[in-house]
């Protein structure tokens, strides 16, 4: 059940990224710096793993926690969670099209060696964007994303809002991998809001 929370709440970290750089053109840099490193942990032994520990999750946590409690102002964050959770479902069919996200993903991760950190990973996000825009993006339903003009009109707001799409689908496949599904986020919230709250406390 804690591994399942961790990997909604990384849905929800990421969404929750995406509504603030689309709203105020800017983001929790640290959130979002593992949401990125996530989309490159595709053989990790654990949940935890995957996010490098608890604590980097902890705006997806907080985030699901509001949500789950009926908070009104992340109605975008969590409209982006089912969106994702609903565009899972498609790419889990699409073999090809995992192999081909996969790959490229693996390649991405041995660019740029020689940068600095904030230098490499906004290359890394203008590649993930990309690959956003050739694969996930032919999927339905698509996604559309809510925001002032001016910061989606600024590439790297896009590409990071892309990249971050794609670590939300990262972590809607985790969620689904750990045995989650519509049925539990229906009628297993309170056990959710009990983890969460837990994972907050750590």
């Amino acid at each position: 059940m804690k591994e399942r929370t961790l990997a909604l709440a990384g849905v929800f970290q990421a969404t929750e990224l995406v509504r603030q750089a689309a709203s105020h053109g800017t983001w929790s840099g640290y959130a979002a710096s593992s949401c990125l490193h996530s989309l490159f942990a595709l053989e990790s032994d654990s949940t935890q793993e995957v996010y490098g520990g608890r604590e980097h999750v902890r705006l997806g946590t907080e985030t699901m926690l509001c949500v789950l409690q009926g908070e009104s102002r992340y109605t975008d964050a969590l409209r982006y969670a089912v969106g994702l959770l609903q565009v899972e479902r498609k790419f889990r069919r699409a073999g090809k099209l995992q192999d081909r996200v996969g790959n490229r993903l693996h390649e991405i991760s041995t660019e740029g060696a020689d940068l600095v950190q904030h230098e490499l990973e906004d290359l890394q996000a203008h590649e993930i964007s990309l690959l956003y825009t050739e694969t996930i993006s032919t999927l339905s339903p698509r996604i559309v994303v809510n925001g002032k003009p001016q910061y989606l009109k600024n590439e790297r707001t896009v590409d990071w809002v892309r990249t971050l799409l794609m670590a939300g689908l990262r972590s809607a496949v985790l969620w689904k991998q750990l045995g989650g599904g519509r049925f539990e986020l229906m009628f297993g919230r309170k056990k959710i809001i009990k983890e969460a709250e837990s994972l907050l406390l750590g």
